[in-house]
């Protein structure tokens, strides 16, 4: 059977992730993914997570360095990175076993910074609670990728 190129129909839209909580930003973006638009967020690593540090970087700590004992490739691979964080966080919110939502995975874009081949005011607006207000405990993720290892430059 040959497989057919099938016609893009959907939305694309662009997202600034800058002071956005991230779980709230992902269950949006996921949604216009399953709706069939391609998202391109940017500024990844300037979404904020809201908790406690210190409970934010335990919890992604034991992700990071989970292991499967009988053979440690069958594990997990959760990045340090902040823009593949972002997109595993968002992957999560998506049944991306299933062809659905593979497709719809697919068609998702993360970038830290804004890259120069995107214009700067054709943003999409999302609404959602900003960091400032939260209350003081929200962590950057490029935070918490510096705490579990990773070294931005």
């Amino acid at each position: 059977m040959k497989a057919t190129r099938v016609e893009f129909k959907g939305k694309v839209y662009v997202i600034d992730c800058s002071s956005k909580i991230l779980g709230r930003l992902a269950s949006q973006t996921a949604k216009l993914l399953l709706l069939g638009n391609k998202v391109t967020l940017v500024n990844a690593e300037k979404a904020a997570i809201s908790g406690h540090g210190r409970d934010i970087v335990d919890s992604y700590k034991q992700k990071v360095e989970w292991q499967d004992k009988a053979n440690p490739e069958h594990s997990p691979y959760w990045s340090r990175r902040p823009d593949f964080l972002v997109k595993r966080i968002i992957r999560g919110m998506l049944p991306y076993k299933q062809p659905r939502g593979k497709m719809a995975f697919k068609n998702l874009t993360v970038f830290m910074g804004v890259p120069a081949s995107i214009s700067k005011d054709g943003f999409a607006k999302i609404e959602t609670k900003s960091k400032r207000e939260t209350y003081e405990g929200a962590m950057t993720v490029e935070e918490l990728s510096e705490k579990l290892g990773y070294k931005v430059r």
